[in-house]
């Protein structure tokens, strides 16, 4: 869980960095949310480092981003999309609201849906370009930032609170996966869906102060398991170390 309880679908944020990681990457986070100040800091650190605003409830906005993800590729493919951004809501089953479901879906589900269709292209073209054989994150890849507490049989953390919309967004979120990685592996496409652990963020830390993990711990964890992946965790549910969950 990588976000603040508190509602805030946007201004995301887009990095890239054509750098090597095999045969190069750029990187999409459609929600990890930073305070400008952070962002301009490593911006400053890191001159390859490109930072889109994107808020991932406004079509014109994800519209945007495309052209300005486009401009920057220069005629190359976009090789990964992250789909990370997302919003908790302190609920019980009682407490739940229609408003708090919708919110929550819009930002947790429909956004992943709506940037995925709109870089599409760029997918396809990172796909068509690349000379490797088979499904990769470094030839063409959708990553769906999904949660262990949407998981059916885990219910990670139940004890710890319910929070019944965002359970329910990530649990469709893991569908939302699932559907794409049957309709886009035949492109070249690898689409998969993680949990990046309980981790001491805003989000997580709203929820219990006991969060296990610490950013690093998690971002480490994930960067790790990226270059393993392949076809046979297509449309999968893995976690952090790169172990797959139950639905």
């Amino acid at each position: 869980m990588k976000h603040s309880s508190r509602p805030r679908t946007g201004p995301s944020c887009w990095t890239g960095w054509p750098t090597r990681w095999r045969s190069g990457w750029w990187t999409w986070e459609s929600g990890m949310w930073r305070k400008p100040h952070e962002l301009k800091y490593l911006a400053s650190k890191h001159p390859n480092l490109v930072i889109i605003l994107l808020d991932v409830t406004n079509l014109a906005s994800i519209e945007a981003a495309v052209a300005r993800v486009e401009e920057n590729l220069k005629g190359s493919g976009l090789n990964l999309l992250i789909n990370n951004a997302a919003i908790l809501r302190l609920t019980t089953l009682e407490s739940e609201t229609r408003e708090n479901m919708s919110a929550v879906y819009t930002t947790n589900v429909t956004g992943p849906l709506l940037v995925s269709q709109a870089f599409l292209p760029l997918l396809k073209k990172a796909a068509q370009q690349s000379t490797q054989k088979g499904l990769s994150c470094s030839r063409a890849a959708i990553v769906n930032m999904s949660s262990e507490a949407g998981s059916i049989k885990n219910l990670l953390i139940w004890d710890f609170g319910h929070f019944i919309s965002y359970r329910c967004s990530k649990a469709a979120l893991n569908m939302l996966t699932k559907c794409q990685s049957l309709c886009y592996a035949e492109q070249g496409i690898l689409t998969i869906t993680f949990h990046p652990g309980w981790v001491k963020t805003d989000m997580g830390s709203s929820i219990s102060d006991q969060a296990p993990l610490t950013p690093d711990e998690s971002v480490r964890g994930i960067l790790n398991t990226l270059p393993m992946l392949s076809e046979k965790d297509n449309g999968a549910f893995v976690d952090w170390k790169g172990n797959h969950l139950p639905w």
